[in-house]
């Protein structure tokens, strides 16, 4: 079974890596959770998201993603210019946990080090290739997962 077959089972561990950060998150209910998601996997995890009732914002970096985004019910889109790291200010809400459905490396390359600055939370990469595992660590990811 791939990623994006079915919407809910596959994402579950994603949502809690471990109880003690389970704890962590619950104490954090102000942070909104981040996600970046221009693939058919990174839909299925929004409408978990939005399930379970997590309050989530959306990243992107053109409009048709934010529209699609906004369709699927995030309020809180971040539309950001990943060309010029100097645009890339801090959200005006707290960000938690980030999590970045590639579909680009070089793309993902900026989101990660773009969401580094705003978040200690993890930051978790889901990629269909396991080629660039090391260098998302190296820019801060703190999971990738293949």
């Amino acid at each position: 079974m791939t990623i994006g077959q079915h919407p809910f089972g596959d994402f579950r561990c994603l949502l809690v890596v471990n109880e003690q950060e389970e704890k962590k998150e619950m104490t954090d209910q102000n942070e909104y959770v981040l996600v970046c998601a221009p693939t058919k996997a990174g839909e299925h995890f929004i409408k978990l998201l939005k399930f379970r009732g997590i309050k989530m914002a959306g990243l992107t970096n053109n409009l048709a993603e934010k529209a699609l985004l906004e369709e699927l019910g995030i309020e809180q889109v971040i539309l950001v210019d990943t060309r010029h790291q100097s645009t890339w200010f801090r959200p005006s809400f707290p960000v938690g946990r980030v999590y970045l459905f590639e579909s680009s490396f070089p793309l993902c390359c900026r989101y990660i080090q773009m969401c580094r600055t705003w978040t200690t939370q993890p930051i978790f990469v889901i990629t269909s290739s396991i080629n660039p595992r090391l260098v998302y660590k190296r820019l801060g990811a703190s999971y990738v997962i293949y």
